[in-house]
């Protein structure tokens, strides 16, 4: 099922959003900058550092059992936290994303997202690059650090033009190229519609490259569709003006059938629920951002 209508972008000049979102990023600093994001997205390290001994608070799953074995104490094993993460936006533009029948599209959530993403990101020094997939082609901007010019960067993405309507075609992504772009465990956050597909040849090597996260937007019309009964819209995916009814038993049916398909297949690309984050386009996105990295860091520490 395509997006039955579409509205035009609301999203403010992006330098604006991206001044009024840096404000509210900041007012969530201890939960954001803190531990939070830290924790979801480093874990508890990947490199062994040294045995020290075990103190009152510490992990117990980090004892290493031989050594306290040996010298009759508990000792633990230290690791070095990863001091700078690189975080890559991958962007699926696709043209079902311009549907809204709230003021903000599916398109405007997903770029304000993006931008709350590399905020959070800049604010924690880590490196923050782009993968910007449209139906016309591909803009790619290598992972960068510093506040500024990370800034920069996401301001030319969130204020780029949407692709027009008549543009056609599917968003191709070159996948096999995108394997090798970024270094070794990135953490690529895949922001799409995730209609009902198959799985990308490269998946498997994908996933073990990367850390791997996806954001999908969803439209309340989406969720449940509105007794407004007949009418005429606009599809995105097609540019025709298509009837609905949606008080129709079939109309239901088939909507009914679509979200399940949707969501069955999201959940076959990424299994772990802690990979998927979707947010309504009438939410508040920092309070959705700031849920994810706690529930993320929950089950890092599970």
């Amino acid at each position: 099922m395509s997006s039955p209508i579409r509205t035009p972008g609301t999203a403010a000049a992006p330098h604006a959003l991206l001044r009024k979102l840096e404000w509210r990023v900041r007012d969530a600093a201890d939960a954001l900058v803190g531990g939070d994001y830290r924790s979801a997205f480093r874990g508890r390290g990947r490199e062994f550092d040294q045995v020290v001994k075990y103190e009152y608070g510490d992990d117990v799953r980090d004892i290493d059992w031989n050594v306290t074995a040996r010298l009759g104490e508990p000792y633990r094993k230290k690791f070095i936290e990863e001091r700078e993460l690189t975080v890559v936006m991958l962007f699926e533009d696709s043209l079902s994303l311009q549907f809204g029948s709230t003021p903000r599209s599916k398109r405007d959530t997903l770029l304000e997202m993006a931008g709350l993403f590399s905020l959070v990101s800049a604010g924690n020094r880590d490196r923050v690059g782009f993968w910007h997939a449209t139906p016309s082609g591909t803009d790619v901007r290598r992972p960068i650090r510093g506040r500024t010019a990370i800034l920069k960067s996401t301001a030319n993405l969130v204020g780029g033009a949407a692709p027009p309507l008549d543009a056609g075609g599917e968003v191709e992504i070159d996948w096999k190229r995108l394997h090798r772009a970024f270094p070794r465990h990135t953490v690529l956050l895949w922001l799409g519609d995730f209609p009902p597909r198959e799985a990308p040849a490269a998946w498997n090597a994908l996933r073990r490259r990367y850390e791997l996260i996806s954001v999908r937007a969803d439209d309340p019309w989406e969720r449940e569709l509105p007794e407004t009964g007949a009418f005429a819209a606009v599809d995105p995916a097609s540019g025709e003006l298509v009837p609905f009814d949606t008080l129709s038993r079939g109309t239901r049916r088939r909507h009914a059938a679509w979200v399940a398909e949707r969501d069955e297949a999201w959940k076959n690309l990424f299994h772990d629920s802690a990979q998927r984050l979707v947010v309504d386009t009438n939410e508040d996105l920092l309070g959705a951002l700031v849920r994810f990295f706690r529930s993320r860091n929950h089950k890092v520490r599970a």
